[in-house]
């Protein structure tokens, strides 16, 4: 194992949440040293790891994008290679280039409360060497999926079927789907954009799905975004559409909450428009949870909707039998021919990257632990980790973050101190971390920390509430700060 370097911030992850926090220690902490560690070869987290054909975000890139850097293409509901080209860019105005150090995994991080500082096993992943890096903070922006395995069930069967199975996490490059009969199970977010990407060029694709979506066209161009560009120029338009996609959000999110019957309706009557006059709307897109318990799947220009009229592709809703030699078996005892099965059935959710965490040679236990403010587990001291709003765009969150880190960074400096961390009251009622009924949410509840009921505690799912709570004060009661050499303090 080599030497350890040292740095004052440590990024786990060059994403857009990692590559967000090094543009605003560039700005509002430039003295403070920082290096990037990723994982893999390259920069873009999941907008470079995924490559199934049609990737996409699934918010607008006015909100999506970062607050400090105008998206100026025309596209509002972005491919992944405009998106990727979008933070390339942000490395290079940032000249972050030379601060990312690729292939480098952290394994475990453990902390040190008489030198206040935490040091990092890093192992190299494309030669195996074993490295050390030490840090007087961590902040891990790494999300929460597990970006080496996809969630795929064991379907019944599934060894006898003779064509290929494909999860989209792991898409072939030279997966050739020309003129194939492809059934892609899922309802998400993914198998909605699969449907119209691979639509021209198979036979025939049918999307199988056990429970319906909630599913909502939009422009893939905002036309007054562009116009509000034109007229008062990139920086001024982009703020503007910017503070309008916010509220239309939240609009949108609070309708469906207290009026879920109400926002039923209404998605239902845009669905039945832009589907065929004897289309069973109630059996493909009535969901059996209100609007905004899952996330709501956007599709861009309606394309799912324009490909099933055309007639190029279909739904099905019904459960799985087994997979059989050339397809799968429906529980009505429907088959479904096959060549191509894609398993769009999910993300595994994997917290901090699945980092063994120690604070004085105790481990961290990740379910013990309860958010502060959505950015500090409860007595691990400085470490933050960086999650987005699931109801919105995941970024929003992740700028208030980076600015409210580098505020605690600022106030440890003028008063003296090397450590924080954050103490919850041991009879705190807690509940889980992302309150949440996807299902990938769900299969990880057991292994996620916790929230509380009210603020600090709770992982806020507004940008307004949060905006309010990061620009009050850094110091508080629940709070603890400390100098180096001081380790009967965090005992």
């Amino acid at each position: 194992m080599t030497a350890a370097d040292h740095v004052d911030v440590l990024i786990i992850g060059a994403g857009i949440s990692g590559i967000g926090a090094a543009h605003y220690l560039r700005s509002e902490q430039p003295s403070k040293t920082f290096t990037i560690v990723e994982a893999r070869g390259a920069a873009g987290g999941t907008w470079d790891l995924f490559r199934y054909p049609g990737i996409r975000s699934d918010s607008d890139l006015h909100t999506f994008g970062y607050e400090f850097k105008p998206w100026t293409d025309k596209q509002a509901i972005a491919d992944a290679p405009r998106i990727l080209d979008y933070l390339h860019e942000t490395i290079e105005d940032n000249r972050l280039a030379g601060h990312i150090r690729y292939h480098h995994k952290v394994v475990s991080a453990a902390w040190s409360s008489d030198d206040a500082r935490w040091l990092v096993d890093i192992e190299r992943a494309d030669t195996g060497e074993r490295t050390q890096i030490s840090a007087r903070w961590i902040f891990c922006g790494s999300g929460y999926y597990d970006y080496d395995e996809g969630f795929s069930p064991d379907f019944a069967g599934q060894d006898r079927f003779r064509g290929q199975i494909v999860h989209p996490q792991h898409w072939p490059e030279d997966l050739d789907y020309t003129g194939k009969r492809v059934v892609v199970i899922g309802s998400g977010a993914t198998a909605v954009t699969l449907l119209p990407a691979m639509a021209d060029e198979t036979a025939h694709v049918t999307m199988l799905q056990r429970t319906p979506t909630y599913v909502i066209p939009l422009p893939r161009e905002d036309a007054l975004a562009n116009a509000l560009k034109r007229i008062f120029g990139d920086k001024r338009g982009y703020a503007l559409t910017r503070q309008k996609n916010v509220a239309q959000q939240r609009i949108l999110f609070e309708l469906c909450q207290r009026f879920p019957r109400v926002a039923r309706r209404m998605i239902r009557k845009i669905n039945e428009s832009q589907l065929p006059d004897d289309f069973p709307v109630d059996v493909h897109f009535n969901p059996p949870y209100d609007p905004w318990d899952q996330r709501l799947c956007v599709v861009p220009d309606a394309d799912l909707f324009r490909t099933i009229r055309a007639g190029k592709a279909s739904i099905v809703t019904d459960r799985i039998a087994s997979f059989t030699e050339t397809g799968i078996l429906l529980e009505s005892g429907t088959e479904l021919e096959a060549d191509i099965i894609v398993t769009a059935t999910g993300l595994n959710i994997k917290i901090i990257g699945g980092i063994e965490l120690t604070v004085d040679g105790e481990p961290v236990s990740l379910p013990d632990t309860v958010v502060y403010r959505g950015i500090m587990l409860s007595g691990v001291p400085n470490f933050a980790l960086a999650i987005g709003y699931p109801n919105a765009s995941w970024t929003l969150k992740i700028g208030l973050l980076c600015q409210y880190f580098c505020k605690l960074l600022g106030y440890m400096d003028s008063h003296g101190h090397d450590a924080v961390w954050a103490v919850a009251d041991p009879d705190m009622p807690t509940r889980p971390l992302l309150d949440f009924g996807a299902g990938y949410v769900q299969r990880a509840l057991d292994t996620l920390p916790k929230q509380g009921p009210r603020a600090p505690w709770v992982m806020s799912m507004s940008y307004y509430t949060d905006r309010r709570l990061f620009k009050g004060g850094v110091a508080e009661e629940n709070l603890r700060f400390a100098r180096a050499r001081q380790p009967e303090v965090l005992a």
